[in-house]
C-alpha cells in the first residue's frame, strides 16, 4: 500500500471522529451566535474521502510527503465549519466569539491575501476575490465532558464570510481548483471576476440593509419583537453614545437574556433601553454590551435580581435533599447575592453623595472613583473590591457555577468589605462635622 492509500485508509477509519468534532464546534458557535443576535447559517462537514484523495495526490507532487503523519499535518481542513453571515459587518463579532469559545492553533488567515491571485497569467483580476477569515481551532477540554476529551485533539477550520461570498466561493473553487472540463478560458475567468464584483456590491447592500434595520429597531414607540431586533437597536443606541469605533470593538453577549429581562420588566422599548445605554460612556469596559446594560438595570433596583434569574432560566438546583452539596451551594449563592445588594446600594449612595449626578454600574471603574473620593480607601481595599466585582460578574453572567468553598469565601470577604465601606462613611461624616464646627 502506498503512502497516500495508507493515509486515506486511516482517514476513513477516523472519519466519524472528525465529523463529530466539527459538529460540536458548529453547535457551540450556532448557539452563541443566536444568543448574541447574530444572524448566520452554520454548517459543518468532515472532508469527503474521495475528494480528499484527489487533493492529496495533487499536493503530493510538490510536498514530497515522507509519512502519513506529515499528510495529516499538511491538510488543515479535515474537519470544517462554515459560518455564512447575513450581514458581513458582523465578522469581527464572530471572530471575538471564536477566540472566546475555542483555542486558536495559529493566527487567523485573512482573505484576500497578497499572493491570492488565481487564474492564467493572461487574465488580471479587477476585483479582490474571496473575502473571508479562516480560523484554525481546537475544542477546549474545559468545555467538554470527560468522555469527550479526545475531541480536543481534532483541528477544525472555521470559515467566516457572508452568505453571498460563500456561494461565489463554492462556484469558483469547483471550477478553478477542481476543474472537471479542463483549464478555464480567459473568458470564464473574466465572468467569475465579474460575478465577484456583483457579490462585493451585494455585500455593500447587505451592510446598508443592516444599518437600515438598526435605525428601524431604534424607532421609539415600538416594542422589540425578538432579541435580533433588540441587538440591532442596542448597536445603534450604543453607537450614538460610544461612537462607531468603540461599538465595533465591543462584544454583544447574551442579548437573548437581556430581551427576556426587558420584556419581564415592561422595558421592552427603545426609549426604555436608551436610559441604560447612555451612561455607558462613563463606565465602558471590555465586557459585552448586554452584560453592562443588564448591570445598569439591576443597579437601578437590586430587587430585579429575581427577574434576572428567571430570564436566565438557570437550571434549578434540587431542593429535595437539604443536606446535599448542590443544595448547600444554592444556599451559598443566594446568601452572596443578598449580601451584594446592600453592598452595591451603599457603594452607589457614597458615590452619589460625593459626586451628584454620577451614575455608575457598580463596575471596576466605580471602585476607582471611590478610591479617589475616599483617601481612606487603601490599596488592599481596592484590590479586594475589584476581585469581588469580577467574582460577582462571573457568578451573575457566567456559565460555570463556582464551588461552594469559593462562594462562602467570597461572602466572608464581602461582609468585611461592606464593614470597611460603612467605616469610611462614618469617618467621612465625622470629618464633615469637625470642619463645620
Amino acid at each position: 500500500m502506498d503512502l497516500i492509500s495508507e493515509f486515506i485508509a486511516r482517514y476513513r477509519k477516523e472519519y466519524d471522529f472528525y465529523e463529530q468534532a466539527c459538529r460540536m464546534v458548529a453547535q457551540s458557535l450556532e448557539t452563541n451566535l443566536r444568543s448574541a443576535g447574530v444572524r448566520a447559517i452554520v454548517t459543518s462537514r468532515a472532508k469527503n474521502p474521495a475528494r480528499l484523495e484527489v487533493k492529496v495526490k495533487q499536493r503530493a507532487e510538490k510536498r514530497q510527503y515522507g509519512s502519513v503523519s506529515a499528510i495529516f499535518d499538511d491538510i488543515v481542513d479535515l474537519a470544517g465549519v462554515r459560518v455564512a453571515l447575513y450581514f458581513p459587518g458582523e465578522r469581527q463579532e464572530v471572530g471575538r466569539m471564536i477566540r472566546g469559545l475555542f483555542n486558536l492553533t495559529e493566527e487567523p488567515k485573512e482573505f484576500p491575501s497578497p499572493d491570492g491571485q488565481t487564474g492564467p497569467s493572461a487574465y488580471k483580476k479587477r476585483f479582490s476575490g474571496y473575502l473571508a477569515t479562516h480560523y484554525r481551532v481546537t475544542l477546549s477540554e474545559s468545555s467538554l465532558h470527560e468522555a469527550q476529551h479526545r475531541y480536543a485533539e481534532a483541528k477544525v477550520e472555521i470559515q467566516v464570510a457572508s452568505v453571498l461570498m460563500h456561494a461565489w466561493s463554492e462556484v469558483e473553487h469547483d471550477l478553478v481548483y477542481k476543474p472537471l472540463q479542463g483549464e478555464l478560458s480567459v473568458e470564464e475567468y473574466s465572468i467569475l471576476d465579474e460575478l465577484n464584483g456583483l457579490v462585493l456590491t451585494g455585500e455593500l447592500a447587505l451592510e446598508r440593509l443592516q444599518r437600515a434595520g438598526e435605525l428601524r429597531a431604534s424607532t421609539q414607540g415600538r416594542e422589540f419583537s425578538n432579541h435580533y431586533d433588540l441587538a440591532a437597536s442596542l448597536v445603534e443606541l450604543a453607537r450614538m453614545t460610544l461612537g462607531e469605533a468603540t461599538v465595533t470593538d465591543a462584544e454583544m453577549g447574551r442579548v437573548d437574556i437581556l430581551f427576556k429581562l426587558l420584556k419581564d420588566l415592561g422595558l421592552n422599548r427603545p426609549e426604555s433601553l436608551i436610559q441604560y445605554v447612555e451612561p455607558l460612556h462613563n463606565d465602558f469596559e471590555t465586557r459585552p454590551l448586554s452584560e453592562q446594560v443588564i448591570d445598569q438595570i439591576l443597579a437601578e433596583d437590586p430587587e430585579r435580581y429575581a427577574a434576572y434569574e428567571k430570564a436566565r432560566r438557570v437550571e434549578q438546583v434540587p431542593v429535595s435533599s437539604p443536606g446535599s452539596g448542590a443544595y448547600l451551594q444554592h444556599q451559598a449563592i443566594g446568601e452572596f447575592i443578598q449580601l451584594w445588594i446592600p453592598y452595591e446600594r451603599l457603594l452607589f449612595k457614597m458615590l452619589k453623595d460625593l459626586s451628584p449626578g454620577t451614575y455608575s454600574t457598580g463596575s471596576m471603574r466605580a471602585i476607582d472613583m471611590l478610591n479617589r473620593y475616599y483617601p481612606g480607601a487603601s490599596g488592599s481595599f481596592t484590590i479586594a473590591a475589584k476581585r469581588l466585582q469580577k467574582f460577582r460578574n462571573n457568578l451573575i453572567h457566567g456559565i460555570e457555577v463556582p464551588s461552594l468553598e469559593s462562594v462562602r469565601a467570597a461572602s466572608d470577604e464581602l461582609r468585611e468589605l461592606t464593614g470597611q465601606l460603612e467605616a469610611l462613611v462614618e469617618q467621612s461624616q465625622r470629618n464633615k462635622t469637625q470642619q463645620s464646627a
